[in-house]
């Protein structure tokens, strides 16, 4: 599967927060994100591994009990499972693949 990119295509899931699922196969799913500075997502899990990488922006994790600053060419992995949030300091853009694939991201194909 290749994505070609376009800046359109996005998915809006909440007002500030945008998402557009680039690519999947049978094990992970990568998405882009584009979510405006002052939103945050709240503290939940999910059975999926998280990973990301920012190219824009900054966000504040809580990850289990850690909390770190994210800046545009930092990278995270949230294990399965584990309790976390994020809250955009700056307007941010970045990359995550999740594993195993999440079915409710397939709608968000671009």
């Amino acid at each position: 599967m290749i994505y070609k990119n376009k800046e359109t295509d996005y998915h809006e899931l909440a007002e500030g927060m945008k998402i557009k699922t680039l690519v999947h196969g049978d094990k992970s799913l990568m998405t882009k994100f584009s979510v405006k500075g002052g939103q945050v997502h709240p503290s939940h899990s999910h059975p999926y591994e998280q990973t990301g990488y920012l190219l824009e922006g900054k966000v504040k994790f809580t990850i289990g009990d850690e909390i770190q600053v994210v800046e545009a060419g930092d990278a995270w992995s949230i294990p399965a499972d584990v309790e976390h949030q994020g809250e955009v300091i700056e307007d941010a853009i970045g990359i995550e693949v999740f594993s195993p694939v999440r079915e409710d991201y397939l709608a968000f194909k671009a």
